[in-house]
């Protein structure tokens, strides 16, 4: 990618997540990516394409973040690298990435509920593994506590997050 699409790429993640999608027109992002909007349609087409873009980038950075926990083969370090996920979120824009992934989730034509079918599968046998009596239950309710944290993190409301992080790795004893 160019450098103007990766500026056209921020600019609309930015307006995309704090003002919305559909509140945010081609020339608004133009200005702030410091392009004409004719460039946006050259290189995206629309506006529909650069969010397709952005969930296509999604898609494989999730699959970069799943694949040590899912090449991973120690249990307790399968637990570990799951509950230490969230709180690999430090900069602007990596936030604003998975914030905007997260607002899509409320979109039907977006939300892939199997997208995180392959870590809740390497849970369970994770689970299974410890000897966890009902280790489904457990992988999916572990999911769920990740995932709202990770809302928590990316809406800023959470304090101390260290403190959060060490609770559920003594919790999980990992």
């Amino acid at each position: 990618m160019t450098i103007k699409q990766n500026k056209i790429l921020d600019a609309a993640l930015d307006l995309f997540t704090n003002e919305g999608y559909a509140s945010t027109p081609t020339s608004r992002i133009a200005k702030q990516a410091g392009v004409s909007e004719g460039l946006i349609f050259r290189h995206f087409n629309n506006k529909q394409g650069l969010l397709n873009a952005l969930t296509k980038e999604a898609e494989k950075r999730l699959g970069e973040l799943l694949a040590p926990i899912l090449m991973e083969t120690h249990p307790k370090k399968v637990i570990r690298k799951v509950i230490k996920m969230p709180f690999k979120l430090k900069d602007r824009r990596d936030k604003a990435f998975w914030k905007l992934q997260f607002i899509l989730k409320w979109q039907p034509e977006y939300n892939k509920p199997n997208r995180m079918k392959p870590l809740i599968d390497k849970l369970t046998v994770t689970f299974k593994e410890l000897k966890y009596r009902e280790a489904k239950k457990e992988a999916l309710l572990l999911n769920h506590i990740i995932e709202n944290i990770t809302i928590e993190i990316l809406k800023g409301d959470i304090e101390q997050e260290e403190t959060f992080r060490d609770f559920l790795l003594r919790k999980y004893k990992v």
